[in-house]
């Protein structure tokens, strides 16, 4: 796939010689009387989920000095951590896919109005994924995932009349009556490249600070550029009923990252059944569990429901083997959560896409926060032990030490759900 190798060594280009460049220079405390004092790592790099991450700190401030400095990907970036854990984590740095869309603002009211409380991690990236679904459907004219697969590029990507969330019922009759349409998004201008991934995006520094997330900075990304294949044209068509299903977690590990996500995607469907154009949506929902074979069950039972479009899953260890039961079947798959490197790569004869971007870049934000924002020369890994984990750990490894010039002591893999992970940090954070 040399398409996606080129657009790698792009992306690695960009983010080595200039939207990193904005970090230098950014180191927030004096470290160094700390590498006299302190053994093992300077910092400990904690990638998991919520439910884990409660136990995990617990464990950390509850058994060891907290001297270390901690950071942590988009999968801990919850706000209701601190006050789970009985720790304000002061320590603790984060970066997450950011929303940087054209139209972030409009879908921050839509959520804000219909929900009463303002959008978290990956809730505009849901919003995208599920638009993009029923726009291409609309395109369409069909329930029918091979044809919806044609129409994804075509009505996200460059030409054509631009809507975002504030007009999404316009979109829908444009596309409807056969026009051309741009699709400018919350999360990012949600334009596809050639193998589904976001085209261009964008990630937050972030911290927790009196019970909420506080972004401390954002950092942009450009790629080499939308690409890939789409339909010739789009057939449209009123009077007829569009289906697509929402596969994310409202329960396990993500069960609380997941909820707001699954409210946000109910927004766009909401938009057409509550307006007079002369369409509607059959929107279910079902929920992965944060789990592998719930996950497949689910997926398997929608696509024998006859859904040809799922939004999920949320955990990249779920999308990942979700991947072969839709591409097999001809369904489209589109993730606004999954960030796992091999996605990119993954067989799914174009069937899968994601408004959330590639661990490629998170790793390479992540080493040079610990390096320049936090003064970090040496750090460990704790990671789940799945796609997620260990692709954006070996990320992060590689970029701290190769980029960073930094040494990495420790990298430790832990599963979800045990009681304690003290013996996991012990060994993390050993010298």
């Amino acid at each position: 796939m040399a398409g996606t190798v080129n657009r790698r060594e792009a992306l690695r280009r960009i983010g080595a010689l200039g939207a990193l460049g904005g970090l230098t220079g950014w180191v927030e405390r004096d470290t160094g009387a700390r590498g006299a004092t302190q053994q093992g790592p300077d910092l400990l790099n904690i990638i998991g989920y919520p439910e884990s991450g409660i136990q995990i700190f617990r464990d950390y401030y509850g058994n060891f000095q907290p001297t270390h400095d901690i950071i942590v990907p988009d999968g801990l970036q919850d706000s209701s951590l601190p006050g789970e854990v009985g720790d304000p984590l002061q320590e603790v740095r984060g970066t997450a896919p950011g929303s940087e869309g054209p139209n972030e603002d409009a879908f921050n009211q839509l959520f804000e109005d219909q929900y009463d409380q303002t959008p978290g991690v990956f809730n505009s990236h849901t919003y995208d994924a599920v638009a993009v679904c029923i726009l291409a459907n609309v395109a369409a004219g069909e329930n029918d995932g091979e044809a919806i697969r044609g129409q994804m590029r075509r009505v996200a990507n460059p030409e054509g009349e631009e809507y975002g969330p504030g007009e999404f019922v316009e979109a829908a009759e444009a596309v409807a009556n056969s026009e051309e349409i741009n699709y400018q998004g919350a999360s990012s201008s949600v334009n596809f490249d050639d193998v589904g991934d976001p085209a261009d995006t964008a990630y937050d520094v972030w911290q927790f600070s009196d019970g909420n997330v506080e972004v401390i900075d954002t950092i942009e990304f450009e790629g080499e550029g939308p690409g890939g294949e789409m339909a010739d044209e789009s057939p449209g068509g009123l009077g007829r009923e569009v289906r697509v299903a929402i596969l994310l977690p409202r329960t396990g590990d993500l069960g609380s990252v997941g909820t707001p996500m699954i409210q946000a995607g109910q927004l766009p469907a909401q938009q057409i059944n509550d307006s007079d154009l002369d369409l509607s949506v059959d929107l279910t929902v079902e929920d992965t569990q944060t789990d592998r074979e719930a996950t497949l069950s689910s997926g398997e039972a929608l696509v024998n429901a006859g859904y040809p479009a799922i939004v999920g899953a949320a955990s990249s260890g779920n999308s990942v083997p979700l991947v072969d039961v839709t591409s097999s079947a001809g369904v489209v798959q589109c993730s606004p959560a999954s960030t796992a490197l091999s996605l990119s790569e993954i067989e799914d004869d174009d069937y899968f896409f994601r408004t959330a971007p590639s661990d490629l870049l998170q790793g390479q934000v992540m080493a040079q926060v610990a390096a320049e924002r936090l003064g970090a020369q040496t750090a460990s890994t704790l990671y789940v032990n799945n796609d997620y984990g260990q692709q954006l750990s070996n990320q992060f490894v590689e970029s701290f030490q190769s980029d960073q010039g930094g040494e990495v002591l420790r990298e430790v893999s832990f599963e979800i759900g045990q009681g304690s992970y003290t013996a996991q940090l012990e060994s993390a954070l050993a010298p």
